[in-house]
């Protein structure tokens, strides 16, 4: 046998900065099947003396001998062998790649990540969620509920992409989709529909700042001094219990009100300006780059 682009087949010390690329695994992979450089050259739709250029190009770069010639056509080396091994397993990845980006080809897919604030997650989110994916099955869906301010904070610290929360905050100067407004009201059981508020307990829930200092201004534009006793609740439907049950009555916003059987009274403050309470859905632009955050965003329009 006769080496047909170096005198001998030792291994020679590998070269730094190998610039091999999928044309070449072609190339390689498609000398193994054909035995035959003229044959190589006529399928690959080049000529005899750009293969050999490149293979001599991909020995340079490697820093061995891949071919050997004889009259039964070319043989590779040992290392060659090595060589080929990996050339026809990377072939089979690109291949295998083009594959699945052609069949995901408009199908939504990836990972959606959503902090939802509570009132929001349990009294509206559900049918949202439902639809969403039933139409697009193939995206896993990752939602975490919890306080606005909470999720406020999450969303600024990049933990999800998109952030629905009950509130104005407006230290956000990014875009955000206004999902809707409703009134926060005082609640009492039908009993004490008629009972002055500072008669009675009050039901308190932990809220945000903002909503805090709403309501701080409203009982004293309405001069409703602080209960004497109060019941502390963890939660929304808590509160409406306690004051179904009698005892005393709590401020909750009208989305948590549908199934509740008491007294509900709107609030208003002093000028007649109604104390009320935005909902917002907010993003990043980047993050509606991707197909899966720009489907959930477009849903809500």
């Amino acid at each position: 046998m006769h080496c047909i682009w170096a005198e001998d087949h030792r291994v020679m010390p590998p070269k730094r900065g190998s610039r091999m690329d999928v044309q070449d695994f072609s190339l390689l992979v498609t000398l193994a099947r054909t035995r035959n450089i003229t044959h190589a050259a006529e399928e690959l739709f080049i000529t005899q003396s750009s293969v050999s250029k490149r293979v001599r190009h991909i020995e340079k770069e490697l820093g061995i001998v891949l071919l050997l010639r004889s009259r039964q056509g070319i043989q590779f080396t040992p290392a060659g062998e090595i060589v080929l091994a990996h050339a026809r397993t990377v072939l089979h990845e690109v291949n295998t790649m083009h594959r699945a980006l052609k069949d995901r080809q408009g199908v939504v897919s990836g990972t959606l990540r959503v902090g939802v604030s509570i009132n929001y997650a349990v009294y509206r989110l559900p049918a949202r969620l439902h639809l969403y994916r039933s139409r697009y099955p193939l995206v896993q869906t990752q939602f975490v509920t919890c306080s606005s301010q909470d999720v406020f904070s999450r969303f600024l610290a990049g933990k999800d992409e998109v952030a629905i929360l009950r509130g104005e905050h407006s230290d956000w100067i990014g875009p955000r989709m206004f999902l809707g407004r409703e009134p926060i009201c005082v609640i009492t059981s039908k009993e004490d529909a008629s009972r002055p508020l500072r008669e009675f307990s009050q039901v308190t829930r932990h809220t945000d700042t903002e909503m805090a200092r709403d309501i701080t201004q409203w009982m004293k534009e309405n001069r409703i001094p602080p209960a004497k006793s109060h019941i502390a609740a963890n939660s929304t439907a808590t509160c409406m219990e306690m004051v179904r049950q009698g005892l005393g009555w709590s401020i909750v916003p009208q989305i948590c009100l549908a199934q509740f059987d008491g007294c509900v009274r709107p609030m208003y403050f002093a000028d007649g300006t109604p104390l009320m309470r935005a909902t917002y859905l907010f993003y990043t632009a980047q993050a509606e780059e991707l197909p899966q955050v720009r489907a959930f965003i477009d849903m809500f329009r």
